[in-house]
């Protein structure tokens, strides 16, 4: 079966892990910036409190998983009070992996840890599948998400063959089994709870397995076994995009990113991705990314790919 949350998490292509335990203990807080990078963590042992901008503070507990798909600014604290300290996390992301940040009171030992980190998205088109994705995911409950923090951490800290690979599946594994656990309706509007919605999801696994079909909103309800105006609110009620805007953003996800693998000519990405004729695919790439597919293609690839 096809599967929507899979294939948008291949195409952000996650690389680059970051990966360090931090602890506090006494009264403590630390303030970082927007960073826009993805970042997670995963609670080890005590309690802590996070407060991130546009959220209500959360109170996180042993065995507790947070995942940001593009960070905003927040606030980290211990239980008590405290100024925050401001940290930059360019600087911090420079530190040595190894050891342990810690706040607080240095002495004793600590109150709180927690092993934190962040990844980068490959993909040109991140900021729009991230949009796809809840801007904060607490999930608590899930045993293997602890696991594979642990080993992305191993796996980045050391320096075997195929490390790069291993990273990749495991972050790419580490998103799915976070995301997937919180695709229900109370989520906000997105590919999650576009998901947690079974007719919805009938539409959605049919764009994602046959974007190259002349899919129309009247053919995606039938899939879905729905009526026409029903099927077109409630797919953008769930997912934030009527249908065929979504349908037209995954369409141009996907051509960008074969334009970017090379050694296709235009007029077969164009049929890849469900247009009748080159030139259709040209106006309507122009369009969207604003430059024709083969003036994309040209500085793409004088501009290398990402590693």
């Amino acid at each position: 079966m096809v599967d929507p949350l899979a294939d948008v998490i291949a195409l952000l292509r996650p690389r680059a892990v970051y990966s360090k335990v931090i602890s506090g203990a006494g009264a403590w807080a630390v303030r970082y910036p927007a960073f826009g990078q993805p970042s997670f963590c995963t609670m080890l042992e005590g309690h802590c409190v996070l407060a991130v901008d546009g959220q209500q503070p959360l109170a996180l507990q042993a065995g507790d998983f947070v995942l940001m798909p593009s960070t905003p600014g927040f606030t980290l604290r211990g239980p008590e009070p405290a100024p925050p300290v401001h940290m930059d996390p360019a600087r911090t992301a420079g530190q040595q992996q190894q050891g342990e940040l810690r706040h607080g009171r240095r002495k004793g030992p600590p109150e709180m840890r927690m092993l934190g980190g962040y990844f980068q998205f490959q993909s040109l088109d991140a900021a729009l599948l991230v949009s796809l994705l809840p801007s904060l995911l607490h999930v608590r409950g899930v045993d293997r998400l602890p696991v594979l923090v642990q080993l992305v951490r191993d796996e980045s800290l050391a320096d075997r063959p195929g490390r790069h690979l291993v990273l990749a599946r495991l972050v790419e594994l580490l998103l799915i089994e976070a995301l997937r656990g919180a695709a229900n309706e109370a989520a906000p509007p997105g590919l999650l709870r576009g998901l947690a919605d079974e007719r919805v999801a009938v539409g959605l696994r049919r764009m994602h397995g046959a974007p190259e079909r002349a899919w129309t909103v009247p053919a995606l309800a039938r899939e879905a076994a729905l009526s026409r105006s029903t099927f077109f609110e409630r797919f953008t009620r769930a997912v934030g995009v009527p249908p065929m805007e979504y349908l037209l953003a995954w369409r141009m996800a996907l051509a960008k990113d074969l334009l970017d693998q090379g050694g296709l000519p235009i007029g077969a990405v164009a049929e890849r991705v469900g247009y009748g004729s080159a030139s259709t695919f040209s106006t309507a790439f122009s369009r969207h990314v604003g430059q024709p597919p083969s003036r994309y293609a040209r500085e793409r690839q004088g501009q290398g790919q990402p590693a």
